[in-house]
């Protein structure tokens, strides 16, 4: 089976110069853990999920280390989202983007899946976003066609 039998085709995307708040709202009111951000020419440009969010309100190993007595307020801390919610994506998402084509095998996209802890991969061909494949699809799939689910 090739990604191309189960990629979602209706893919909530983001725009590089999208905000955090702009971000968080979409991901939030789609009910999306994660997606892909495109440039101005549409290409696929990072990945931005609520894990890349969340981890912009906790310090840089640097900046704890020269000041951690600032980073023990955690109300400070939550605080932290009022300096970044109009900062654009571009500063917190994931840039190096690992995505796969539509002929690629279920089980390789899987097993990257898997390997790198993501949730899911981009579907690129000819330099464009043409969908997304998820764990949940490639599980649901394999189940379909192996065990009559």
């Amino acid at each position: 089976m090739k990604v191309s039998s189960v990629l979602e085709k209706n893919v909530i995307t983001l725009h590089e110069n999208t905000t955090y708040e702009e971000a968080a709202k979409i991901l939030h009111n789609s009910e999306i853990s994660g997606a892909p951000v495109l440039d101005k020419e549409n290409k696929l440009v990072g990945i931005l999920s609520e894990k890349d969010l969340l981890k912009v309100l906790f310090p840089y190993y640097a900046s704890f280390s020269t000041n951690p007595e600032s980073y023990l307020d955690f109300e400070e801390r939550e605080n932290k989202i009022k300096e970044v919610r109009d900062k654009p994506i571009s500063n917190f998402m994931a840039k190096n983007v690992i995505s796969v084509d539509p002929e690629t095998p279920i089980i390789k996209a899987a097993g990257t899946m898997l390997a790198r802890g993501f949730h899911r991969l981009p579907v690129v061909e000819n330099g464009k976003l043409i969908g997304i494949v998820s764990r949940e699809n490639i599980y649901r799939a394999i189940l379909r066609n192996h065990l009559g689910f």
